[in-house]
């Protein structure tokens, strides 16, 4: 039995880290029961300075491997000079090495309580990690909607580091967690998302009646309906269903997703011929990303990864502008519209603090918000020179048509040809479509609005 035990900072006794036991040389066949017996604590003595458990462990090792370590001894030889030393002297060879190693790591195990239960700790079995979860979608030509669908889902949690398995093999696509853009069916309860099948036509209002938005969905707008609240919260760290998630889930599907919903379900975006072409879009640089039709590697598992990071960053990108400036513009609007009759007696002038700040938005939005008797016609904002504008509220956010433009007559005059015609000192300029305007200060370009108004009647342009 050990007779002297070592104490750890409360005075209880340690038997597993017994000095005597710790410095003995082991008994000849010591091994894996034996060093279980003589160093596993119980489950109220396992809490201890891993440096103690480090001596035990190597204490035990020193001792039965190298046993005469520093007393070794050494013969001449017609080879040379051999020397016998700890394990070898003994003749224990491998086999003995092995039980030194067995012993050890009884005790690492003990000492933690892991294992199969050997010895008198709990023990347990670590649980093996789950297998990598997949998200398939088809093979071949990629398009910006599955792009899309892949990267949102990959910042969910589960399948942050998820494999895209690309393939149109039912058998294959089977397995996967969850299937985007392939496969014919739409299921959100088995992870379903594809918008190809004849009998799809949701849309966003369809799934969810409190959004306005009835462009058919395609695989990306079927994942940004069901998890874009969710992924924004988890970006933001804010609350799902808290005020700033919701203004930016509806302003990144109006601005960014439900054009690529339209573009892949071949929607145009306003009827008749377009004027001109749009060969830049987010889908058309994506598209430009498969090989080309004679290019002789057809290979789209690189262009696909590069088109994932292409739509990522772009959304990304999006997310911390709508979140960082144009949410925080909101209060400088709202606050404008509230005190738009210090600054005309009209109330349709409205003055901004500072320039450059994303309005026309928030303004459409305030004005049925508040109910405003009266719309609003023209903005004064300083510019980064330290001028001041003048500039017409469009007829809608993206609209360049404008509620009313400045004069016909000052459009497209400059400096002091415009001042003169106008009787307004300080005049820069008038864009030629009368959009916008200049004066070096404050109180020409209110003047510019004022007269805007008098000479426009106060009416809508067309």
């Amino acid at each position: 039995m050990c007779r002297e035990m070592s104490q750890d900072g409360s005075g209880k006794s340690q038997p597993w880290l017994c000095r005597e036991e710790r410095g003995r040389e082991p008994e000849q066949g010591l091994g894996f029961g034996s060093a279980a017996r003589v160093f596993s604590p119980s489950q109220e003595q396992r809490p201890r300075e891993l440096v103690d458990l480090s001596v035990a462990v190597l204490g035990l090792l020193e001792s039965f491997l190298f046993p005469n370590a520093g007393k070794g001894k050494c013969e001449e030889m017609n080879s040379g000079r051999r020397c016998y030393v700890g394990v070898a002297s003994r003749g224990r060879g491998l086999s003995a090495m092995r039980g030194a190693a067995l012993a050890a790591r009884s005790v690492l195990m003990a000492a933690t309580g892991a294992g199969t239960g050997t010895g008198t700790g709990t023990g347990h079995k670590r649980p093996h990690p789950e297998p990598a979860a997949r998200i398939g979608t088809h093979d071949g030509t990629f398009h910006c909607d599955e792009a899309l669908a892949c990267f949102l889902l990959r910042l969910l949690p589960r399948y942050r580091d998820a494999e895209i398995v690309r393939t149109r093999d039912p058998q294959r696509l089977a397995g996967c967690d969850v299937v985007v853009d392939v496969g014919g069916e739409y299921d959100p309860e088995r992870h379903r998302y594809d918008h190809h099948q004849r009998s799809f036509a949701e849309s966003m209002r369809s799934l969810r009646p409190d959004k306005p938005w009835s462009t058919k969905l395609s695989s990306a707008g079927l994942v940004y309906c069901h998890f874009g609240s969710q992924i924004i919260a988890g970006l933001l760290g804010q609350p799902e269903d808290g005020p700033v998630v919701t203004a930016l889930y509806d302003k990144l599907y109006e601005n960014f997703v439900e054009e690529i919903d339209a573009m892949d379900n071949g929607i145009a975006p306003a009827a008749g011929e377009p004027r001109y072409a749009l060969s830049t879009t987010l889908s058309a640089r994506v598209g430009h990303l498969n090989p080309r039709w004679n290019e002789p590697d057809q290979d789209t598992e690189a262009g696909f990864a590069r088109a994932m990071e292409l739509v990522g960053s772009e959304f990304l990108e999006r997310l911390d502008f709508y979140h960082r400036a144009w949410l925080p513009a909101r209060a400088l609007v709202e606050e404008a519209i509230r005190h738009r009759f210090e600054v005309d007696g009209s109330g349709q002038v409205l003055e901004l603090s500072q320039g450059g700040c994303p309005w026309k938005e928030h303004l459409f939005q305030l004005e049925r918000e508040l109910a405003l008797p009266r719309p609003l016609q023209l903005v004064l904002f300083p510019d980064r020179g330290g001028q001041w504008r003048v500039q017409s509220v469009p007829t809608a956010p993206h609209s360049f048509q404008s509620r009313l433009p400045l004069p016909e007559a000052w459009r497209g005059l400059r400096d002091e040809a415009l001042s003169e015609l106008a009787g307004i000192p300080g005049c820069v300029f008038v864009h030629a479509s009368g959009f916008i305007g200049g004066n070096r200060t404050r109180e020409g370009a209110l003047e510019m609005a004022r007269r805007t108004l008098e000479l426009g009647g106060n009416t809508e342009s067309t």
